[in-house]
């Protein structure tokens, strides 16, 4: 069974900013789309909503901390947030392991010689989304969305 491709987002969930990447059609490159400064759960979910629509996006990647403990606070409250999220935007919407991302874009960054910017969420949120995407060849299902979760 190939998986259908398009554009997909991926999200870094923050406390105080949201960290949103993008990659290509074919999936073949992530990169960082934008850093939004959270406000309210209404306008961050807009606001999500308006770049999935201007990137003609299929679908959306959410980072979630998958721990070796298990679950922790944080990831409940990413997964709570991600399944609010898929009911207010019409895209099937993804969790997808985001344990170091942040990490490792400074690691990338620092490679490739580039400065690290001042918020570095778009690109651990392009990280996670390259993550996913490597997992997932043409010939391999996309794991099930989430389930939407209203309020």
């Amino acid at each position: 069974m190939s998986v259908t491709r398009g554009v997909l987002l991926g999200i870094d969930h923050g406390e105080r900013v949201i960290g949103v990447a993008c990659c290509d059609a074919s999936w073949l490159i992530a990169r960082p789309l934008a850093v939004i400064q959270r406000t309210t759960r209404a306008a961050d979910f807009a606001k999500i909503a308006a770049l999935a629509q201007q990137q003609r996006a299929i679908g959306i990647v959410v980072g979630v901390p998958i721990m070796p403990e298990g679950e922790t606070a944080q990831s409940r409250t990413v997964r709570r947030w991600a399944s609010r999220l898929a009911a207010a935007v019409p895209l099937p919407v993804y969790l997808w392991d985001e344990s170091y991302s942040s990490a490792e874009a400074e690691e990338i960054l620092a490679e490739i010689g580039a400065a690290r910017p001042e918020r570095i969420d778009g690109h651990a949120a392009a990280v996670v989304l390259a993550r996913f995407i490597a997992a997932h060849p043409p010939e391999r299902a996309l794991p099930a969305p989430l389930k939407a979760r209203a309020g």
